[in-house]
């Protein structure tokens, strides 16, 4: 693990509570879940559901999991064999990369990529090889899947592919054509793909995220995860999920097992119920984060960044160049002293000198997950970047 430090996200929330800036850099709600959620976890505690539960999960989970994926999807799983409950997306995706890909391995990564996929990567042994989401030359600032250089990452070493989709930190939500190209490639290399696939109901303008899973030949290739931090806004139960065949998820248990083993027993039953309230409830969450995307996108442009419209996740990427402003590690650091905000720099989501480090060295994400009173706050201060 030589390298890898603390993670930015650390670094920068605390240094939002060091000086009391608005903390638009951490991806985490500032209001809690759905008022049933709560009450069914509050009573699981009540009730007794507090020692170890199942390893792989508790079956009323599990069995949601599938229904979930049956309804959503077309999916159709065996609870008991293609289902595994892990403390989290993170501990999901390090338990798949952990029994796939080891010394030898190559493991395929779109960058820029959430931090910890590099980490596990190498906790493997494997070789990470990047291909680079860039800027649509359309201008539209959706960045785009570079065909051409993804295909270059592939070799005959390649073990795994490990997609992120909709996209952290860009927004992108990645298109049936370039998820096809994905497979194709998969399917060439015969190689798993790792899917991580917490924004799935997070998607804005009637975009639509479709699994991977789904495609042609991938459902028997594929492990998809997800978890109840996104989707039901408590990051801090840190309850997710795999699923995918039977042989893949068994290897996935296997490693978990001697990772965490087991936990939140009674966030578990809780969750497998919220994940039966229906299409309405996602609905109405991603129609509530379109509007407070929009309304930190309008208050970044007034403060002078370029942005473009993310299709999903938290995320807003903003380029600081027409403020004069290069570099977004640099920015970072002083916004708080500038401005009183918190944000992430894009480049902590890439390799250094990666194929997409240089593209990404300006740019910060900021987060709009956040109520419309932080946001407004958020947006206030930032004017003062603006040249008087």
């Amino acid at each position: 693990m030589r390298g890898f430090g603390p993670t930015v996200f650390a670094e920068m929330t605390a240094l939002a509570q060091r000086t009391g800036a608005v903390n638009l850099g951490q991806g985490f709600p500032d209001t809690d879940g759905p008022a049933s959620l709560l009450a069914d976890a509050a009573e699981a505690i009540r009730t007794g559901h507090n020692q170890y539960p199942p390893g792989a999960g508790v079956p009323a989970l599990l069995e949601a999991v599938a229904r979930h994926q049956r309804r959503c999807y077309g999916l159709e799983l065996d609870p008991a064999s293609q289902v595994l409950v892990t403390a989290g997306a993170t501990e999901g995706v390090a338990a798949a990369v952990l029994a796939l890909a080891g010394p030898g391995d190559e493991v395929v990564v779109l960058e820029p990529a959430y931090d910890s996929y590099a980490a596990v990567v190498a906790l493997s042994g494997a070789r990470q090889r990047s291909a680079a989401l860039r800027p649509a030359a359309d201008g539209s600032g959706r960045f785009a899947l570079d065909g051409a250089a993804l295909r270059a990452a592939f070799s005959p070493r390649t073990r795994v592919v490990l997609l992120n989709s909709p996209h952290n930190p860009t927004g992108t939500v990645l298109t049936v054509e370039e998820l096809q190209l994905v497979a194709d490639l998969a399917l060439e290399h015969d190689a798993v793909v790792v899917t991580d696939e917490v924004y799935e109901h997070l998607v804005f303008d009637g975009a639509r995220h479709v699994p991977i899973a789904t495609l042609p030949g991938m459902a028997e290739r594929t492990l998809t995860i997800s978890s109840a931090g996104k989707t039901f806004s408590v990051t801090g139960w840190k309850i997710g999920w795999v699923t995918g065949p039977a042989e893949l998820v068994s290897a996935a248990r296997t490693v978990k097992q001697f990772l965490t083993y087991s936990g939140g027993a009674p966030f578990q039953p809780a969750v497998a119920r919220a994940l039966d309230l229906g299409d309405d409830f996602h609905r109405e969450l991603a129609a509530d984060l379109q509007r407070r995307r929009d309304l930190l996108r309008e208050g970044l442009s007034a403060a002078g960044f370029a942005t473009g419209t993310p299709e999903g996740t938290y995320f807003v990427v903003a380029d600081p160049r027409p403020l004069g402003f290069e570099d977004g590690t640099e920015l970072c650091r002083a916004l708080p002293q500038l401005a009183g905000v918190v944000g992430v720099p894009v480049s902590a989501f890439c390799t250094p000198d990666g194929p997409a480090a240089a593209a990404a060295r300006p740019l910060v994400r900021f987060t709009f997950c956040k109520s419309d009173a932080v946001l407004h706050e958020a947006c206030e201060r930032l004017r003062a970047l603006r040249p008087r």
